[in-house]
């Protein structure tokens, strides 16, 4: 009897040396096909997914409905001429040497099926010749139809047939924590979808442009991407990308958008008049420090500061002395001077406004005839 047991567990251990040598060293000898009765076995797979059907969490729907509106947006400028061009010393040292044209890219968006296009301006400012690249491989020239520098916008168009119009959004309707794609055409790869949340909302005081509201949020934004699309989780347009903080040039989670509001109102501007009228009543604000209002008796952040008045402008004419506080234009509170330059530029140039300031202790209820902001001076 102990000889079998002897024998019994010798061969399990050769058997199972053996195994082991064939699994480490030829483990397709191991895969038996599994046989049933009725054939092979079968095994439990999910069953695919419908193609317009998104899986849970997907934003697949939000890019589809937005991505054909968004178009690559191609610049060149011709280089400017050498000094030295014409000095035959010159030539004759280092050669005929011809200067590069200029190439740029950004991004842009098809708002209307008439092929209007909103772009930021620094994508096309100063551009002899501009192309852009729908999604679906088509090319057009585009021209300027015009141009904000104070709010980095502008208005191209295209002539092209059945163009995909993106649907605008309310960006009012935004609050910090919304989800939020950012399609455009990064570093010139192609059409680049990203996704975050909106971080923070009405960051002013940026010193990018005149008149900032911008929308935050962590989405990647990078050079290329600036004219793109902010959109929400229906595919809505929320904003333009326009600028991002970083101090090497990508991405750090911080970018600034344009919201549709502000972009609606220039465009409707420059497609009617070719250019935004904005008011102007000719003072130079300055923010209500807290130190400031105690000592005029005001709330802190009540009102703005009139720390100087231009000469023979509106304002002057009207009676606004420097050391007076705004504190409403027709009947809405500024509380800051982003507040006031955004109240004021919606003024009609030539229709008396409302004015309400603080001076000396008392309330003063004026009428002021605001004129036509001057032009931004080129850069």
């Amino acid at each position: 009897m102990k000889r079998l047991w002897l024998v019994f567990s010798q061969t399990v251990t050769v058997a199972l040396a053996l195994a082991f040598v064939v699994s480490t060293l030829k483990p397709q000898w191991m895969q038996w096909p599994l046989r049933a009765s009725g054939g092979s076995i079968s095994v439990v797979e999910a069953p695919p997914t419908p193609a317009t059907e998104a899986p849970p969490g997907s934003l697949r729907g939000a890019a589809r409905a937005a991505s054909p509106a968004v178009v690559s947006i191609s610049t060149s400028k011709a280089p400017k001429p050498s000094p030295h061009r014409g000095d035959p010393w010159f030539r004759f040292f280092f050669g005929e040497r011809e200067s590069q044209p200029q190439v740029g890219l950004g991004s842009g968006v098809i708002v209307s099926d008439a092929g209007y296009l909103l772009t930021n301006n620094h994508v096309i400012e100063g551009a002899d010749e501009i192309e852009v690249a729908l999604a679906d491989g088509r090319r057009a020239p585009a021209r300027v139809i015009g141009t904000d520098p104070d709010t980095d916008l502008a208005v191209l168009k295209i002539t092209l047939d059945r163009l995909p119009a993106i649907t605008l959004g309310q960006s009012e309707s935004l609050a910090v924590g919304d989800i939020v794609l950012a399609i455009g055409n990064p570093f010139g790869v192609g059409q680049t979808v990203t996704a975050g949340i909106v971080s923070a909302l009405g960051r002013s005081q940026l010193g990018l442009n005149t008149f900032e509201n911008f929308i935050q949020t962590d989405a990647a934004i990078n050079p290329g991407n600036s004219g793109g699309a902010l959109v929400d989780v229906h595919g809505r347009l929320m904003g333009i990308n326009t600028a991002i903080y970083s101090r090497s040039g990508g991405n750090l989670g911080i970018g600034f958008a344009i919201p549709v509001s502000t972009a609606r109102e220039v465009m409707e501007a420059i497609v009617r008049e070719g250019h935004v009228t904005r008011g102007w009543i000719g003072v130079e604000p300055s923010e209500l420090s807290a130190e400031l209002a105690q000592g005029l008796g005001l709330e802190p952040g009540s009102g703005v500061l009139v720390t100087g008045v231009l000469q023979d402008g509106p304002a002057a004419r009207a009676g606004i002395q420097p050391g007076d506080v705004i504190l409403r234009v027709e009947g809405k509170p500024v509380r800051q001077v982003a507040e006031l330059l955004s109240a004021v530029s919606a003024l009609r140039p030539g229709q008396p406004a409302r004015l309400s300031l603080w001076r000396r202790g008392q309330t003063l209820e004026m009428s002021l005839t605001p004129g036509t902001r001057p032009p931004r001076p080129a850069e």
